[in-house]
């Protein structure tokens, strides 16, 4: 055995809770290399009563198998020691809190102390496995001209960083059927409060829309109408710096030094003029100052904001623009005091890659996943990586986080910050119909961005921020269809809204996986290559299934005595034969 790639931390998010009688542990090995794993675990105070539980192999990367069990008490879980027992086979080994050892340990017990219900992890059950719709409200729609800026080009023009287009919360209003109609459970919207510049992330005012997108009053009436849809609306809060005409660094440029406000930003120079070496900002970009978020009124400031949208206008929750460059008590602040009140509001952070420390039980409830979205683009927009590095990635990313989060994660194909997908599929149609059925089977909850279900394509900022069409002669129906047959399929099935994850097959270029749950499973097999293939498909049970895409009936046969994938650690009942075309999917459902 590999003793050097065993792991348990014996804290989050090795153990956590799921509530206040359920601790919920993970251990970590060598691929394969386990055959058996065992938690041992008594009271503190009681070493007699020592108890066993057989842990489950639930995820396996290229290197490692994660095992994790749900242990369950009758009272509040507290001052409960435990060790592992691993066999591979031939011998058995034991894991404390001091190392690995070949005889069963007597001390250096591992400890859980207390379930604390600040400890619990909690996510909205509502965002589990939904369906985002993110718009750039500046693109989306113009519901009102009256509004629009003096110098606004022609709806459908060329974006660049400086044009503005007209659209408003009118427009988005007028087409929130659009949104219902595909099946999207909740809108999260780029920033409406007054700004600069035509993306808003520039703040001047926290407490006001802005009013070339219309009026607060306007935004109530979006969101009222939204929610009587059954559509939540998820805003966009820039912490991390505000725009040079926020009236605090307006002060700080009239009063320099003597500024009530000085402490509120990171001035390193004086006097204090609109220039980067003057104070820190983001990216260096003069016109964005950064907030000292580690300063107690600031903190206050902000939590004041979060918590007046939530109040007087019933928002669902926050997306946190560069949520990792905020100082992490920020979060955690917001995190206890807005929780308290409003327990199912949504914290969704944005973060590049693996967001730890933001994903720390403590802080966000999830994170726009773009390893998600590199993965994807990697295997079937670039074709630079295989299936077997697909599942890696994909596998060693669901392994960072507890299940519950998984199953809130953004997942997003592109957004307004990258190209479009269907920019890196090149125009193969084909490429961009199997990423949508990929990011809709997966665990967690898949996001649209406008335009993505019409078509619409894109290089990086500004080209991926063009103008939504309406005229229906300029979408792309089929794959306007398509995503709405997939979102239906996903409200449908609870295993893939909510349910575990097991891949069955990485051969070349085709990759399979299973949803499943205790009411069902469903099966999806995508050949992201230029060539047909004829593939095995291991199934739980040899029975029937039929392929929901174009209802044709395969009949599972016994399964041979030769390995699948994964089936050391998953009873496989049968196999489907199944000839892939190029670029195609087939999603299976037992009959």
């Amino acid at each position: 055995m590999k003793i050097e790639a065993i792991r348990h931390t014996g804290t989050y998010p090795d153990l956590y809770l799921k509530d206040r009688r359920t601790l919920v542990i993970t251990l970590r090995t060598a691929k394969r290399d386990c055959h058996l794993c065992k938690i041992h675990f008594f009271p503190r105070t009681d070493p007699e009563k020592i108890c066993g539980a057989e842990m489950k192999c639930i995820l396996r990367d290229r290197l490692f198998d994660y095992f994790r069990t749900e242990i369950r008490f009758s009272k509040v879980a507290r001052y409960q020691k435990y060790y592992f027992e691993l066999s591979d086979g031939t011998a058995s080994w034991y894991l404390n809190s001091w190392g690995v050892y070949e005889t069963e340990p007597s001390d250096g017990y591992f400890e859980f102390l207390y379930a604390n219900r600040t400890g619990i992890v909690q996510v909205p059950e509502w965002s589990r496995g939904q369906v985002f719709y993110q718009i750039f409200p500046e693109r989306f729609c113009n519901g009102d001209p009256g509004n629009d800026p003096a110098d606004c080009a022609k709806w459908g023009s060329d974006p660049t960083r400086e044009n503005y287009m007209g659209g408003d919360l009118r427009g988005m209003i007028k087409k929130l059927n659009h949104i219902m109609d595909l099946g999207a459970e909740c809108i999260y919207l780029n920033p409406v409060f007054e700004a600069d510049f035509n993306h808003k992330y520039a703040t001047t005012d926290y407490f006001k829309v802005d009013p070339m997108f219309g009026t607060n009053e306007e935004l109530r009436e979006l969101i009222a109408k939204a929610h009587g849809m059954g559509i939540r609306v998820v805003l966009d809060g820039v912490f991390n710096h505000t725009g040079i005409h926020f009236k605090p660094f307006e002060d700080v440029l009239e009063h320099q030094e003597q500024s009530e406000y000085r402490e509120w930003f990171y001035i390193t120079e004086y006097p204090v003029r609109i220039s980067h070496h003057c104070y820190e900002c983001v990216g260096a970009y003069k016109y964005m100052p950064k907030l000292n978020t580690a300063n107690p009124e600031v903190r206050r400031f902000i939590l004041s904001v979060m918590e007046y949208w939530i109040r007087e206008y019933q928002i669902d929750g926050w997306r946190l623009d560069v949520a990792d460059e905020v100082d992490e008590g920020v979060w955690t602040e917001a995190r206890m005091l807005l929780k308290e009140k409003y327990p199912r509001i949504l914290l969704l952070g944005e973060t590049w890659g693996a967001g730890l420390r933001l994903m720390n039980g403590a802080q966000m409830d999830c994170m726009m996943n773009y390893i998600f979205r590199d993965a994807v683009r990697d295997f079937i927009g670039y074709e630079k990586i295989d299936a077997a590095e697909l599942d890696h990635r994909l596998q060693s990313m669901l392994a960072n986080y507890p299940e519950e989060m998984n199953q809130a994660m953004f997942l997003p194909l592109d957004s307004h910050d990258t190209e479009r997908f269907s920019f890196f599929c090149g125009g193969n149609k084909r490429k961009l119909l199997l990423g949508a059925a990929l990011q809709m089977c997966f665990v967690g909850s898949p996001s649209l961005y406008y335009g993505d279900e019409i078509g619409l394509t894109g290089d990086n900022d500004p080209d991926c921020r063009k103008c939504m069409v309406w005229e229906s002669e300029g979408q792309d129906r089929e794959l306007l269809e398509w995503y709405k047959k997939l979102i239906a399929l996903r409200k449908k099935e609870s295993c893939i809204k909510t349910g575990k994850f097991t891949a069955n097959l990485c051969e070349g270029r085709v990759y399979g996986f299973i949803r499943h749950d205790g009411r069902g499973e469903i099966y999806v097999v995508l050949n992201a290559g230029e060539e047909s293939r004829k593939v095995e498909v291991p199934v739980f049970y040899k029975k029937s299934y039929v392929n929901i895409i174009d209802q044709q009936v395969y009949a599972a046969s016994e399964r041979p005595e030769k390995g699948y994938l994964n089936s050391d650690i998953r009873d496989y009942g049968g196999i489907l034969k199944v000839n892939m075309e190029p670029y195609h999917v087939k999603i299976f459902r037992m009959q």
